[in-house]
């Protein structure tokens, strides 16, 4: 007890003449929380104990989004982002790496090629690069010694300063030996250095003279931490489905030690995702203001969505409108926050694991979605016509299998790949949109090459009345169409037939739901839809007729 009392005492005496005497001392942080986004960022809390007043130096420099860096503390704490020469674990993967590890060693080199002799000199210590100057993340400014790397808390593997690239030796005989790394095959050395000086960014905390210890949290987003969700959705059997969500993490930031994740589901808006702070020691004034004014679209991998990672979908197909069943969740914004524990990753490392899993009622039908093929002006949309090359997944009509269900977990399922297995065998992937716990979603399944189906458009013989409209003149076609179905299996087939069109409906047999579509508010022909839900026998065929007008362009 006595000398652990004896100890506390010297560590506060020297803490207390390090700040006295102006001295920066190290100190260690740790990363005490993180709330992930699927896009890249991830809110970073990090935490560090401060003993008393001094300047304060964490090796490991954050690098915050700009607006984001907040510094909480008892104490008022300032932070300064700055160069600092710093002692790290040697890595030979560069020259520089060489030079300043073997640095007035005696060292024996010897070539690949056999022919030239081997080479025996003393390394020279060469001065680390002049500390003035701004620098960035992936380099340190050039000056008289060239250019010093420093990228991602690892070892760079960029020349020596004033090397030019070799490795310069002091010959025994008196000179300069200039080697090429790359026609190294191996080297002898009276000995080795275990830690390498460095200058990295730092950053310093100083706490004023009248205040005592303090923690601070520095809370950031920052780039390089990620997870990426999916779904196993077991249909074994043949009323229940039990799904599982899975979640893999990427942390490509820095260690994390027991550090509390959240798992963010949701649409988030960050405006300056793609700018990092000024505070971050890879930027300058003149990278600054240009990342302000760069212009960044919604697919944007730093800032909204990658892959469309975070995309809402109102409707899911084969459901027959708005789902206003959800049940009533959460407070506030739309994010929710999904705790997985505390975990420790390493930098580099990806961890996999089940976030949650729950059984729900399920039924599986055949999805057939009819597209419109007419455009705003009535005109038909051709195969060849760059609208539709551009887009070919918004005009097909292919029949799917389908699985509908609502939502059985506690908390939203995000977008993200959907698996449907059955009696362990694989089934199929799609993709699962955004769905509120308790709110109805379709997954599809792959085609159903067992039914088969036809759609038909045909111009009923009728006088083509001619219309004018906003000084054009369009034709009024009167237009019968069919879609068939023909279930080719032997069981009952629950069907879910859309048809989309432009025009005024007329009529519809088999008493479908009718839907007008947003797209044609200010289009001269409406844009509609109908959606017909029916059974099949096994063999059964079904043919539903539906008349409309449209108003053609000339």
């Amino acid at each position: 007890m006595r000398k652990s009392w004896m100890a506390g005492i010297a560590f506060l005496l020297v803490c207390a003449l390090s700040a006295w005497s102006g001295e920066e001392q190290t100190v260690k942080s740790r990363i005490v929380g993180v709330g992930l986004f699927k896009n890249g960022l991830a809110t970073i809390h990090r935490e560090v104990k401060l003993p008393g007043p001094g300047t304060f130096m964490i090796e490991d420099a954050p690098d915050p989004v700009h607006g984001t860096w907040w510094v909480e503390s008892d104490a008022k704490v300032e932070a300064v982002s700055a160069l600092r020469e710093v002692e790290v674990p040697l890595a030979l993967n560069g020259n520089r790496d060489l030079q300043r590890a073997l640095a007035n060693r005696k060292v024996t080199i010897f070539f690949r090629d056999g022919q030239i002799p081997a080479a025996t000199g003393t390394v020279e210590s060469l001065p680390l690069p002049p500390r003035n100057g701004t620098w960035n993340r992936a380099y340190e400014p050039r000056g008289y010694y060239g250019h010093y790397a420093w990228r991602n808390n690892r070892a760079p593997a960029n020349s020596t300063p004033a090397t030019n690239g070799f490795l310069r030796l002091k010959s025994e005989k008196g000179g300069i030996i200039l080697v090429d790394p790359g026609m190294i095959a191996y080297l002898q050395s009276d000995g080795s250095a275990e830690k390498v000086k460095e200058r990295r960014p730092v950053l310093l905390l100083t706490v004023p003279a009248d205040a005592k210890a303090a923690t601070v949290t520095l809370t950031y987003l920052a780039k390089g931490l990620s997870w990426a969700p999916s779904y196993k959705v077991d249909i074994s059997d043949p009323k229940t489905l039990i799904l599982t969500q899975n979640t893999t993490i990427k942390n490509e930031l820095m260690d994390l030690e027991d550090a509390a994740v959240q798992l963010i589901t949701g649409f988030p808006h960050i405006q300056f995702g793609h700018v990092s702070s000024l505070l971050s020691p890879g930027t300058s004034l003149s990278n600054f203001f240009a990342q302000l004014n760069q212009r960044v679209g919604q697919g944007h991998a730093s800032t909204l969505n990658v892959v469309r990672q975070q995309e809402v979908s109102y409707r899911a197909p084969g459901s027959p409108g708005l789902d206003l069943s959800a049940q009533p969740a959460g407070k506030g914004v739309d994010l929710h926050y999904h705790s997985i524990g505390k975990r420790s990753l390493m930098a580099g490392e990806a961890l996999a694991l089940d976030v949650a899993t729950a059984r729900g009622p399920y039924e599986r039908i055949v999805e057939w979605n009819v597209p419109d093929t007419r455009d705003e002006w009535g005109r038909r949309i051709q195969p060849s016509d760059y609208q539709r090359q551009q887009n070919p997944e918004r005009y097909e009509s292919i029949v799917w299998d389908a699985v509908r269900f609502k939502n059985p977990l506690e908390f939203p399922m995000t977008t993200a790949a959907a698996t449907v297995v059955s009696n362990g065998r694989f089934n199929g992937q799609s993709m699962t949109s955004f769905v509120n716990s308790g709110e109805q979603t379709t997954i599809r399944v792959n085609k159903a090459l067992s039914i088969r189906s036809r759609s038909i458009e045909v111009e009923e013989e009728k006088g083509r009345e001619v219309i004018h409209w906003g000084g054009r003149a369009f034709r009024k076609v009167s237009v019968k169409g069919e879609v068939t179905v023909n279930n080719h299996r032997d069981e009952e087939t629950r069907m879910v037939i859309r048809r989309k069109f432009t025009g005024e409906l007329v009529d519809a047999e088999g008493e479908p739901k009718k839907i007008l579509r947003e797209e044609g508010v200010y289009s001269v022909n409406t844009r509609r839809e109908l959606i017909w839900e029916l059974t099949l026998k096994p063999g059964e065929e079904k043919t539903l007729v539906y008349k409309y007008t449209v108003l053609v362009k000339h």
